[in-house]
């Protein structure tokens, strides 16, 4: 089995040199055809040895004029993907870093701001990402910032030791803290760039969406944003509720691995013994956890009490986020096997689920098996964040379902198979699986950026096109007015409190309807309780 990635790095191209100062000193970036590019502009210290497992030290004043023309190096990551093309030069603990792609500034210019976090499980992932390039978006009149996080154990390891050395008495969600001191330095210093520091929108995917939703909930950030947009994942959800005391007995379990007894151990053990020790099988994993200080209660509580950020959101999800195979597992799609599955992952709720997801025919339980696979995965979560989001925060919220499959991939990918995050595998002698009938988990990105083109595997039609600009053109209205309406696209109404619930399907034909299946997600809402 090989994997290939999924999309290609353009030619370097010699570009004229730009200059900007910020706070902490001079940076020279790029010009490209009136598009102003710095890439690798520090927003925090290396967070390295002493400040290893801590909150981002806020960055150092530099002397001279600081070289942008580069990506940052990428956190320290397994390589877990098959669509991540990275072009960060290298993997490092030494890995804060964020880029900036900003319009032709004018005196007095105030543009919106974007910022985006990558997907990746909070395991994976990287601004330097060619589907979450911030070019085409500044051609639409907006400052697009990605942002590194740390992840993985280094970002998100929890322990006593750790704990009790904090002076916020807590540790863990070191990848989110990262995500914060990102949005305090674009507060301070995006005017230079010609961007508005009141108009900055926070948007990701996947567990970039989870980053939206948890930086609108944590009290650390939630007075810096103006908008949020969230693709395909959310806080609000059981799985982001783990108190500190549990991921902190996870950590004494690493520690033990890698022979650390207090802090200054674990910050003493070489970066490579920790990476390859994470990677052992049976190692502990680290994800969000309710530490105390990001998050002082469960999100899910905050977003109970309308204690989030009261800003316009858009959110939604895709229609294949999962394989109808994690209901089926190995027998065929038929209505018994779809009832045996239910019965397997519910055992005495089943009848609650086959009630909501109640297939009639074979045909119909493959899309139940869908529609439940997708739902248990992620779309749930994001469901719940957004009716929470309605009911609590004061604020328009907008829900979109994105459906477009992705078109045939071009004769150099004959016979590959598309993988889950949206890479491809090729397998030798072993036929492809049939091709997914909606849009899989994060297919809708490059659409909603604009990159289509640099994703090289798919044969892109002119229908592919036509979506993506419609979508774009969704996210840049919302990112410029907390409305993704205008007189060019079709209608889409906001979700009132009390009121059935629209949302937009985007597909060739896009439109809005009303919410068909609020009783499959209330039972999934009462079940998870």
């Amino acid at each position: 089995m090989k994997s290939f990635l999924l999309l290609a790095v353009p030619a370097a191209c010699l570009l004229a040199q730009t200059t900007v100062t910020t706070s902490l000193g001079a940076l020279e970036g790029t010009d490209s055809s009136g598009v102003r590019i710095f890439r690798g502009v520090p927003f925090a210290q290396p967070p390295v040895g002493p400040l290893r497992f801590a909150p981002p030290a806020p960055p150092v004043k530099w002397t001279g004029t600081r070289d942008a023309k580069s990506f940052g190096a990428r956190c320290m990551q397994q390589p877990l993907f098959g669509d991540m093309n990275f072009r960060s030069p290298s993997m490092s603990e030494d890995c804060l870093y964020l880029n900036i792609w900003a319009p032709p500034k004018s005196a007095g210019s105030r543009l919106p701001v974007m910022v985006y976090f990558f997907g990746g499980g909070f395991q994976a992932g990287d601004s330097s990402e060619p589907r979450y390039d911030g070019e085409s978006m500044a051609r639409k009149g907006i400052v697009a910032v990605t942002v590194n996080y740390r992840l993985g154990v280094f970002g998100f390891l929890a322990h006593a030791a750790l704990t009790a050395d904090s002076p916020h008495h807590a540790s863990g969600n070191y990848g989110l803290l990262d995500q914060s001191a990102a949005l305090h330095w674009v507060k301070d210093n995006i005017a230079a760039f010609g961007g508005d520091p009141k108009r900055i929108t926070i948007a990701g995917e996947s567990a970039g969406s989870t980053s939206v939703s948890a930086q609108m909930a944590s009290p650390l950030s939630r007075d810096l944003i103006a908008g949020a947009i969230g693709e395909s994942g959310s806080a609000v959800s059981t799985q982001s509720q783990t108190p500190r005391a549990t991921v902190e007995e996870q950590g004494a379990k690493f520690a033990a691995l890698i022979n650390a007894n207090s802090a200054d151990d674990l910050r003493k053990v070489s970066a490579q013994q920790i990476f390859e020790s994470a990677a052992k099988q049976g190692a502990p994993r680290f994800n969000v956890c309710v530490d105390g200080y990001f998050f002082p209660e469960p999100p899910a509580a905050i977003y109970a009490a309308g204690k989030q950020a009261h800003v316009p959101l858009l959110a939604g999800w895709n229609s294949e986020e999962s394989n109808a195979r994690g209901i089926f597992g190995r027998e065929a799609p038929t209505l018994d096997s779809f009832r045996k599955g239910v019965e397997r992952l519910y055992g005495e709720h089943a009848a609650e689920i086959l009630k909501v997801y109640a297939p009639s025919s074979d045909t119909e339980a493959t899309q139940a098996a869908t529609d439940l696979a997708s739902d248990r995965f992620i779309a749930f979560a994001t469901w719940k964040w957004i009716d929470v989001a309605a009911n609590t925060g004061g604020k328009p919220v907008y829900r979109y379902y994105f459906e477009r499959p992705r078109p045939k991939m071009t004769a150099a990918f004959a016979g590959a198979t598309a993988n889950l995050a949206g890479g491809v595998t090729r397998n030798a002698g072993t036929p492809p699986p049939p091709p997914p009938k909606g849009a899989v988990h994060s297919a809708e990105i490059e659409y909603a950026l604009g990159n289509l083109e640099g994703n090289k595997v798919y044969d892109w039609e002119p229908e592919d096109f036509q979506v993506s600009r419609l979508m774009q053109e969704y996210f840049a209205n919302f990112i410029k007015k907390g409305d993704p309406n205008s007189a060019n696209t079709p209608k889409w109404p906001a979700i009132r409190k009390g009121k059935e619930v629209p949302l937009m399907r985007i597909n060739v034909n896009s439109q809005f309807e009303l919410e068909r299946n609020r009783a499959r997600y209330a039972t999934l809402d009462r079940l998870a309780r």
